[in-house]
Parts: C-alpha cells; sequence; structure tokens
C-alpha cells in the first residue's frame, strides 16, 4: 500500500515543512534564520543537529500535564477551581478527566499541536532527515546506520503515540513533493492493523544489525549520549505495541465493526484473533533478552552509609526504579525537557518539615482512594479477598504501635492503613505517615491547623494522598529554596516489559512462564510469590491456576507497580475497564478538618463520567474534517 505523508489541515506541505514547522527547533541550526535543507545537511555536525530536531518533537512524557495518562483518568485529583496560573500549567487534562473533553478545541490535542508539538510535524521531521542523511559528505558509515535506526524509531513512536490516541491514523511514510496535487493531500485513516504492522516492521527495520551495527545494545558514552535510543528500547516499545493490539480494544471489539471511512474500508476487525497474543509475547520474548543482554536488571536499593533497615531498602527499591537517574532497570528514558520532573516533583511533594516550609512545594499531584484501596495487603493480596484482613472496618480509626513501620507511633488512622504492602507505603502518603530522604525522616500531618494541612484554597492535596512514588529522595528543602534533583521519565523500565510479557504468556497459555515473571516483581517488592500468597491468604486460593483469574491477578499487579507513572489511564483502555472504571465515583477524606474521626471521613468528590464507545479515544478537531473531506470522525463525536 502507497502511504504519502500531508499536512493535514494544509495543502502547501514543502513549503511548511521549510520554514513554519522548522520554528521551533530547526532553526538554531541554521544561519540567519535560513531553513533550508542543503545547510541541515551539509556535514556531519549540522545533520546531527537536525536528528536531535527529531528527538525534541517527542511529546514531554514528564510533565503531569503534557502526558495524558497522569491526569486525564482517576489516578490523580486536584482541587477544583483552579484560578491561578501559579498552580498549573494547563488545564486540558484536568478538564479531559472532568469529561470536558469536546471535539471544536479538543484537549490535550496532538494531532494538530499540543505544547508546541505536533505529532505529525515531528513525523514530517523524520521523514525529511530519512531522506537526506545519505547527503552528508563526512558521515561514517557506522554512524549513518545508527541514526537512520534513530530517527526511524522517532518516526514509529510518533504514530505509536497518536495511534495509542486516535486509534486508526494515517500512516505517514514518505513527504509529499511540491507539485503534489490536493486530492493527494486529503489523506484517509488506516485500518488498525495496517497501522499496528507498519509501526512494528519500522521498528524492526530501527532494531535491526548485528553487533556495531545500527542501534547500540546500550549507551556507552554516558557523558552525551544518554536518553538516546538503544535496540533493547525499540524492541520494548515494539512489544508494548502488538501487547496493545492483542488487547480487548483492538482485537474482536465488537463496538466498533461499523467504524468504517467513507469509502466503507472497515477500521477495525470486529474478529478476536488469539495469534495476535502468539506475536505480542515473542515480541516481548525478543525485547527481554535484548534488555537482559545489555545489562538491565530489576533496580535494587543499596544505602550510601548500610544505615538503613530492611523495610527502608524494599521502599527505595521501589521509588528509586523510577526517580533514580539512569538506574540499572530504565530501558528507556526521555529527556526532551529535563526539567519536566522537576514540575512534577514540586506539585507531588507536601510540606515535610514544620521549621522548613516552603511554597513551592504544592503537593496538589493528589492520588485518590481508589488507589489507596487498589494496593494489596501485606500477604500480597488484594484487600477485599485476604482473610486476615478486616475489610468491612478499613473506614474505622486504629491507632498504630512500634510495629506498624510505615505510620507514626501512637498515630489515629484509618484501617485501610494498617498492613499493606510495601509498594503501598513507598508509593502513597498520607496524613500520619512517613516520608524517608536521604536526609532524614519525615512525618506527614496534614489536618487542617497542622503544618502540612490545607490552609488557602490552592497547592493542597484535595484528596489527602500524596505521590510519594514520583519524588527523588535528593530533594532538599528550605525556607528559602527547593533544590531538586530532575531524572529522566521512565517510558519503559524493566517491570513494565516484564509485566507485558506475562499478560501475553498467559494469553498464550504459558501460566507457569507467566507467574515467573510475575514472582521477580513481587520479589523486589517484598512480596512472597502469587502460588504462596493466594494458596495462604486469599479467599480465593485456586485463582491464580486458570487463565481468568490469573488475568485478573496480572493486570492488578500492573496497575499497583506501575501507578502513578502514567500507565493506568492506557491500560484500562485497552483492557475495555474505562467504561466501568472510569465511571466510578472518586472520593478523598475530609481534608478541611482537624480531628481524628472528622478528617478521616470519606467525602465525594466527584461523580466522573466515561461515555463508552466514544472515550475510549481522542476527537479529530472538527476543523481537520471540514479541509480534509476523506477523514472521518472517531465515533461518538
Amino acid at each position: 500500500m502507497k502511504t504519502y505523508n500531508t499536512c493535514l489541515t494544509f495543502s502547501v506541505l514543502l513549503l511548511i515543512l521549510m520554514l513554519s514547522s522548522c520554528k521551533r527547533g530547526f532553526l538554531d541550526v541554521v544561519p540567519d534564520n535560513v531553513a533550508t535543507i542543503d545547510h541541515a545537511f551539509a556535514n556531519r555536525n549540522e545533520a546531527e543537529k537536525f536528528l536531535f530536531t527529531c528527538y525534541s518533537d517527542l511529546p514531554q512524557e514528564g510533565h503531569p500535564e503534557t502526558n495524558p495518562g497522569m491526569n486525564a483518568g482517576d489516578e490523580h485529583w486536584i482541587y477544583w477551581p483552579m484560578s491561578t496560573s501559579e498552580d498549573f500549567w494547563n488545564l486540558a487534562p484536568y478538564n479531559i478527566a472532568r469529561g470536558l473533553q469536546n471535539k471544536n478545541e479538543p484537549e490535550l490535542n496532538y494531532w494538530d499541536s499540543y505544547s508546541q508539538r505536533s505529532l505529525f510535524q515531528g513525523i514530517r521531521n523524520c521523514n525529511i532527515f530519512l531522506e537526506n542523511v545519505g547527503r552528508v559528505k563526512d558521515l561514517e558509515p557506522y554512524v549513518k546506520d545508527r541514526w537512520v535506526g534513530e530517527a526511524k524509531f522517532l518516526k514509529a513512536y510518533l504514530h505509536w503515540y497518536l495511534f495509542r490516541m486516535y486509534g486508526p491514523i494515517p500512516i505517514i511514510d514518505k513527504n509529499l513533493p511540491i507539485t503534489a496535487s490536493p486530492e493527494e493531500v486529503k489523506v484517509s485513516r488506516q485500518p488498525v492493523d495496517s497501522v499496528v504492522n507498519y509501526i512494528a516492521n519500522l521498528l524492526d527495520e530501527a532494531a535491526s544489525g548485528e553487533g556495531s551495527a545500527g542501534l547500540p545494545d546500550k549507551i556507552l558514552n554516558l557523558t552525551t549520549e544518554l536518553g538516546r535510543i538503544t535496540k533493547p528500547a525499540a524492541l520494548a516499545i515494539k512489544a508494548r505495541l502488538l501487547v496493545t493490539a492483542a488487547s480487548p480494544l483492538f482485537n474482536g471489539n465488537t463496538d466498533l465493526s461499523n467504524f468504517k471511512n467513507h469509502d466503507q474500508k472497515q477500521l477495525f476487525n470486529s474478529v478476536y484473533d488469539p495469534r495476535k497474543w502468539t506475536r505480542a509475547a515473542e515480541a516481548c520474548r525478543v525485547a527481554v533478552l535484548a534488555a537482559q543482554n545489555a545489562g538491565v536488571k530489576l533496580y535494587r536499593f543499596s544505602s550510601p552509609t548500610n544505615a538503613v533497615d530492611e523495610a527502608t531498602k524494599i521502599e527505595m527499591s521501589i521509588r528509586n526504579a523510577v526517580c533514580e537517574k539512569w538506574n540499572s532497570e530504565l530501558i528507556w528514558g526521555t529527556t526532551t525537557r529535563p526539567e519536566d520532573t522537576r514540575v512534577t516533583q514540586l506539585y507531588a511533594c507536601p510540606q515535610l518539615d514544620p521549621k522548613a516550609i516552603n511554597l513551592q512545594l504544592k503537593g496538589q499531584l493528589a492520588p485518590t482512594m481508589k488507589m489507596a484501596e487498589l494496593f494489596y495487603t501485606e500477604n500480597g493480596v488484594p484487600i477485599n479477598e485476604d482473610k486476615t484482613w478486616d475489610y468491612a472496618n478499613r473506614f474505622n480509626l486504629r491507632t498504630s504501635t512500634t510495629a506498624d513501620l510505615g505510620i507514626q507511633n501512637g498515630y489515629q488512622s484509618v484501617g485501610l492503613h494498617f498492613d499493606r504492602e510495601p509498594r503501598f507505603y513507598a508509593d502513597m502518603a498520607f496524613d500520619g505517615s512517613k516520608w524517608f530522604m536521604q536526609n532524614g525522616t519525615f512525618n506527614i500531618q496534614s489536618k487542617s491547623g497542622q503544618f502540612g494541612g490545607k490552609k488557602q484554597s490552592r497547592i493542597f492535596s484535595v484528596t489527602g494522598y500524596y505521590n510519594k512514588k514520583l519524588v527523588n529522595w535528593n530533594m532538599v528543602i528550605s525556607t528559602t529554596a527547593v533544590v531538586v534533583e530532575s531524572y529522566p521519565w521512565p517510558v519503559m523500565r524493566l517491570a513494565d516489559l516484564y509485566l507485558l510479557y506475562a499478560e501475553a504468556l498467559n494469553e498464550t497459555d504459558n501460566k507457569g512462564l507467566a507467574l515467573e515473571y510475575l514472582n521477580m516483581i513481587r520479589d523486589r517488592a517484598g512480596l512472597k510469590s502469587v502460588e504462596s500468597s493466594w494458596t495462604n491468604f486469599s479467599t480465593n486460593p485456586g485463582k491464580y491456576a486458570d487463565k481468568t483469574g490469573l488475568r485478573e491477578i496480572i493486570r492488578q499487579e500492573r496497575l499497583i507497580e506501575m501507578a502513578f507513572e502514567g500507565s493506568r489511564f492506557w491500560d484500562l483502555k485497552r483492557w475495555k475497564l474505562a467504561g466501568v472504571v472510569l465511571n466510578e465515583p472518586i472520593y478523598g477524606w475530609d481534608v478541611i478538618r482537624s480531628s481524628y474521626a472528622d478528617y478521616n471521613r470519606r467525602v465525594l468528590l466527584f461523580n466522573q463520567s466515561f461515555n463508552s464507545p466514544r472515550d475510549y479515544f481522542w476527537p479529530i478537531k472538527d476543523n481537520n474534517l471540514l479541509v480534509n473531506p476523506n477523514l472521518v470522525q472517531n465515533p461518538g463525536w
């Protein structure tokens, strides 16, 4: 199938490419603001700058308001209305979470442009690079092969990002010439399977090459090249793509069987195909092997002073798997804007020290109560399945003792916060919890009147929970400054890949190997194996023994392990569970109260609404459909 690139809202494509599409990044590489292809590929240095422009077109996944997965779902909630720009950069994801998406001016509109990023424009830049890199005279062949692999990966990743948001999209393979006719510019959307195959093949091309040819297995120049693409990264994104394509949203989804182009070409195959899971499992196996051969391994915390106890080591193994820069678990971390994770940390961190109050710490990236209920008990099973845990009285107050490691001694809190797994205390904080940092352990006290409590109409946690997982333990706070250590956003880490593999293995009836990968993640989190935990503590001890039960376990394990990393929003969609889960109410604690009893009352914050099947995909801006009548709108919009 012949496919071409086009600017989806303009017809004079090449002029746009040479002028307006170069307004950010590309103009930095040419003199006197004259953006010419000849100059961009005149020599090795200029061509490499253009390659870096392709990198700069990647979405800002480390920022809480540019990554849709962070705030467009139900993991976090925010006080409302947000009336001052000091507390937000853009309200788009919060509007989506509150059911305010629209087709006239879509929120988080990466199809056209959001945060100065049009992903189609980024694809055009990749095409320009691939079409012209052969002109560079002083470029060594092995360097050229690597750069081509990087550009193909970036092109594939931008397609993948659009596919996950919009479903069937136009395939952008070649840039149209200036002589293209109006009809050539008016492209159509391609069927889901065609899009998936195109992206997968492009990732295969990016990862091809043996030995030192093409993409490297690992980054060797740690000073200048960290964040650039490796073979394991390309293979891991392919695994994510194919697991998504095999999932219920794209595999046998009868809700979209009538979704067609104007020429009646069907865009979704509504017949379930088990071979998609077989293909996904093989892609995961290859990616896991490539990562392991490159030395990637699950991160384990090692204390610089060996002065921390075992529980703290487990907590920091969980937190630093995300926040420690370039740690052993990271397969690909994006450095498009390193300062984005600084913003995320300031949004997440509450006031830790009554002697060092600083309003840069907003504490407003507030996990919801449903996230608190998601994590396992200390026995490694869901709270509503553990036969030894008092689920019925989970909202009743208890007083902690020295045996309750995650709670301040003698503090009152609800039963929900007692006897939970290490990831609960590593990922979340609450009134009465502890927060370990490199320069000490801090007590969270956030009832009204306490140093961390709500004092005004802004910069507070509306749920009473705080996101501990995304805050680097090297943060240093004083009354006059907050010193934040940024980190690359973990687009893909090994635990994520292991969970994708376990999911695909279970769907292809390889339960034994699926449990092996699941149990490696649980072991790092300080839990016993699935088999041991369910056999000894679950009211459904045989749950893991069949595909349906193990599927449920794998999904909850994934939601826990990947919590607050922007994964849940997309997972709920691809599993076709968003229509249920994102229609559940959002709860928090009564944060304006001062007493234990009054504060620890569950309050309704919002009745969330998710319209199925409409909200599974982003709307295309209506104006684009007028400019290009060959485009069809997503169902329901």
